[in-house]
């Protein structure tokens, strides 16, 4: 159902206001092609109302040619800034940057923040962001769980199904993602809700169970059977199972590249606005299936690039899936127990 103007506007308002944009500071607003008219619109209009000095940054897109998607997730390769420094200069010399195109994993998108640029991703359809405008309480909840796993050394998740992974922790940083940009530098995606990083390099092991229900992405597809990967060394060395292991293992064989097939983040959601159930009610290019990655209480682990995390994998190919019921342990202690999160653990 559409959401009016006046409540996308008061949502922008609420959400840079806990980015701590101040009177005076210059926004730039990055777009594309696929940028939704009515997020722009009410951006544009928030962030003057709050007295900033606002661009407009439009840029054509890049690696159509090259996905298998129209997902602006589905293929990591270049960006529109590759190439073009008038444009990242515009980007640097800019306070905040509201990303409304897609800049993720991108060398580009690192030079930017090093500058004390901020950067806020807002992808979603307008009534996506309205749902699920971002609070201080969601900051404390994601950083007492991010504290939890920069404190521990390995993430043991299990689950009914099958699944058995151990992670050894510690080699790369952990990134909280509460859905607004309150510090210099930061990055963050609205809507969001999680804490996540990445295992060591040739730390994961042992066994993953995609469940019937769970989700693949960005194909935005509800599992129809058991997906079994077999990790080993940190890669899923096999993937196995029915019609829906054949299609992820073809999607992902296109790429021609075996760093596709390493484990990437891994955390857990946190967002209890976000639903399991809400990617079915949407056509697979509306939206990039934010509440599929957030809803609390899921495992969510990747394959595919850690350069997010100062890691040297870019692999152009990049699956996220959220699996459902999982019990995650930190050092042998539980922070999420059968899909449902402590709440002392979680910092609620």
């Amino acid at each position: 159902m559409p959401v009016s103007n006046y409540q996308l506007i008061s949502a922008w308002k609420q959400v840079l206001t806990l980015s701590r944009l101040e009177r005076g500071q210059t926004v730039t607003i990055l777009t594309g092609a696929a940028t939704h008219p009515q997020t722009l619109d009410c951006a544009l209009i928030a962030a003057q109302e709050m007295g900033a000095i606002v661009n407009r940054l439009d840029l054509p897109p890049v690696n159509g040619e090259k996905a298998h998607s129209r997902d602006s997730l589905a293929y990591l390769g270049t960006t529109p800034l590759t190439g073009n420094p008038a444009a990242i200069a515009a980007l640097t010399a800019s306070d905040l940057v509201l990303d409304l195109m897609t800049l993720l994993f991108s060398p580009e998108q690192h030079a930017i923040l090093a500058t004390g640029t901020k950067i806020l991703l807002a992808v979603e359809p307008p009534e996506v962001l309205v749902r699920l405008v971002p609070t201080e309480a969601d900051r404390t909840r994601v950083k007492a769980a991010a504290a939890r796993i920069e404190n521990a050394g390995e993430m043991h998740v299990v689950s009914a199904a099958g699944t058995d992974l151990r992670c050894r922790m510690g080699e790369f940083p952990v990134i909280s993602e509460y859905g607004f940009v309150d510090e210099p530098g930061r990055w963050d995606h609205w809507p969001s809700g999680f804490a996540l990083t990445f295992p060591d390099e040739g730390g994961a092991n042992g066994t993953i169970v995609v469940d019937k229900g769970d989700i693949l992405l960005p194909q935005k597809r509800y599992c129809s059977d058991r997906i079994v990967l077999t990790v080993e060394k940190g890669y899923a060395t096999k993937i196995e199972g029915g019609i829906d292991a054949e299609l992820l293992s073809d999607y992902m064989a296109a790429f021609d590249d075996p760093e596709a097939f390493a484990i990437s983040h891994i955390g857990w959601g946190l967002q209890s606005g976000a639903r399991w159930s809400t990617l079915g009610l949407y056509d697979r290019e509306a939206t990039i299936g934010m509440d599929a990655r957030a809803f609390e209480g899921n495992f969510l682990f990747s394959l595919g690039p850690n350069n997010e995390a100062g890691g040297s994998r870019t692999t152009t190919c990049h699956i996220d899936i959220p699996l459902r019921k999982c019990t995650v342990r930190l050092d042998g202690q539980e922070v999420v127990r059968d899909g449902k999160v402590l709440d002392q653990a979680a910092g609620a």
